[in-house]
C-alpha cells in the first residue's frame, strides 16, 4: 500500500507543472482517479521488481551484471511504450570491468564452519583453494609490522574487527514528526550536530596513512588472502577496492559478517589456532564506460515540449545482493509512474523523462554525467 502511495504521488507531481500554467485551470479530478485506479488494479510493480532483482541480479558498475541490467531496462521501457529509449554513455570508468565467478570460505579448525562471504570488488583471485592457518594482523602503528615480517607468505591474514555490533530494541528507521521537521527548519547554522574537523581529520589522516603502509606490507610479504569483518546479521557487506584498470591485481580479499569473523578473532585472541580454506575466482576485463538508461513520454505543447520533468534512480548495485532496496525500488517506481501515464494515454505538455543512473555507488557518476551533458558542469 505504501509503495502505491509513492507511485501516485510521483504521477501527480509530474502533472503539477501543467496545472500551474494558469491558476484558472481546473485540476482534472477524473484523471487523478484514473491514475489511482490504474496503479491499484493493474500494477506492474511486482513484475518489474522480479525482472530487475531476481532475474537480472546484482548490477555492479562495469560488471556483466551491470550490462545485463541496462539491457533489461531498455527492453522493458520499449515494451512499456516509452519513446526515445536508449542506453547513453555518461562517463569514463577508471576501475574497469570486474566479475566474481566463485566465492567460498570456511573455517576448518578447530572445527568446520561454512561462512557466507563477499569478495571485495576489484580485488584478485586466489591460486586455487588456499588452505592455511589464520594470522590476526594486530597493527596499531608502523613499528608493529616488523613482528610479522617473513611470516605471512601464502597465509590467510585476518584484519581486526572494526564493526560495531549494537543490539537495539528500537526501529531501525523512523519518520520525522511535524514538530521534528519544524525544529530542523528553525535550527540555526553552527549549532548542535556540527563537529570540529581538526581532531577528527588528523585521526582519519593517520589511520589512512597506516592502512596504506599495511596494504603495501601485505603485498610485499606475499599474503594469499585478506579477511575483513564487514556486515552484520550474518550478511557480509559488499564494497570495492580503490583500483585503476591496468594496474596489478590486488591481493584476494573477502568480507565476512561480524558474527563469523568475531568468532574466529576471539579464538585467536585466546591463543588457539584457527585454520581456513578459501577459494575466490574473479575476472578483470575492459569496461571503460558508465551508462544511463533513458526513456520518456514526449511533451505535446509546442512551447513547452522541450522542458523536461525528470525522474531519476540509480540502477547499479553492489555485487553481494540484488540491490532491491538500493536502488531497484527507486527504478521500478519511476518506471511504474511512467507506465501508468502511458497506459492512460496522458498527453503531457512537457516531456516526462525517466533516467536510470549508472555508476552512482562509485561517485554519482551517471547523474553527474547527465548534468555535464545536458545542463552544466558538475
Amino acid at each position: 500500500m505504501k509503495i502505491r502511495r509513492i507511485i501516485f504521488g510521483a504521477c501527480f507531481l509530474m502533472l503539477i507543472p501543467s496545472l500551474l500554467i494558469s491558476q484558472s485551470e481546473k485540476i482534472d479530478l477524473n484523471m487523478i482517479y484514473k491514475i489511482k485506479q490504474e496503479g491499484q488494479r493493474n500494477s506492474a510493480i511486482e513484475e518489474l521488481a522480479y525482472g530487475l532483482t531476481d532475474f537480472v541480479g546484482p548490477r555492479l558498475t562495469g560488471s556483466s551484471g551491470g550490462t545485463r541490467g541496462n539491457e533489461w531496462a531498455k527492453k522493458k521501457m520499449e515494451e512499456l511504450g516509452f519513446q526515445n529509449v536508449r542506453i547513453e554513455e555518461a562517463r569514463d570508468f577508471s576501475r574497469g570491468g570486474w566479475d566474481n565467478l566463485k566465492a567460498y570460505a570456511a573455517m576448518t579448525a578447530p572445527y568446520y564452519a561454512n561462512f557466507a562471504c563477499n569478495p571485495v570488488a576489484w580485488t584478485g583471485s586466489t591460486k586455487g583453494m588456499i588452505k592455511s592457518e589464520v594470522i590476526l594482523l594486530d597493527v596499531k602503528n608502523e613499528a608493529d609490522l616488523e613482528k610479522y615480517k617473513g611470516k605471512l607468505t601464502g597465509k590467510i591474514v585476518m584484519m581486526p574487527s572494526t564493526t560495531t555490533y549494537e543490539v537495539s530494541y528500537e526501529p531501525l528507521a523512523s519518520r520525522y514528526s511535524d514538530e521534528d521537521l519544524k525544529k530542523l527548519t528553525m535550527a540555526e547554522t553552527g549549532q548542535q550536530g556540527r563537529r570540529s574537523p581538526t581532531g577528527d581529520f588528523a585521526a582519519f589522516a593517520a589511520q589512512r596513512a597506516l592502512r596504506t603502509k599495511i596494504s603495501d606490507f601485505i603485498k610485499t610479504e606475499g599474503v594469499a588472502v585478506i579477511v575483513n569483518s564487514s556486515g552484520i546479521f550474518n550478511v557480509p557487506r559488499s564494497n570495492g577496492a580503490n583500483y585503476s584498470a591496468g594496474n596489478p591485481e590486488p591481493v584476494a580479499e573477502i568480507n565476512l559478517p561480524a558474527e563469523d569473523h568475531g568468532r574466529m578473532e576471539r579464538i585467536l585472541k585466546h591463543n588457539a589456532p584457527v585454520e581456513m580454506e578459501i577459494e575466490i575466482q574473479n575476472r578483470f576485463f575492459a569496461s571503460p564506460k558508465i551508462y544511463n538508461v533513458i526513456g520518456e513520454i514526449p511533451g505535446t505543447d509546442k512551447l513547452l515540449k522541450n522542458e523536461v520533468v525528470l525522474l531519476g534512480a540509480h540502477i547499479d548495485s553492489w555485487h553481494g545482493g540484488t540491490g532491491a532496496a538500493d536502488n531497484a525500488s527507486g527504478c521500478i517506481v519511476m518506471m511504474e509512474a511512467l507506465r501508468i501515464l502511458k497506459n492512460l494515454d496522458v498527453a503531457p505538455r512537457r516531456t516526462i523523462r525517466v533516467a536510470l543512473w549508472g555508476g552512482e555507488e562509485q561517485g554519482l557518476n551517471g547523474s553527474r554525467g547527465y548534468v555535464e551533458k545536458y545542463l552544466a558542469d558538475a
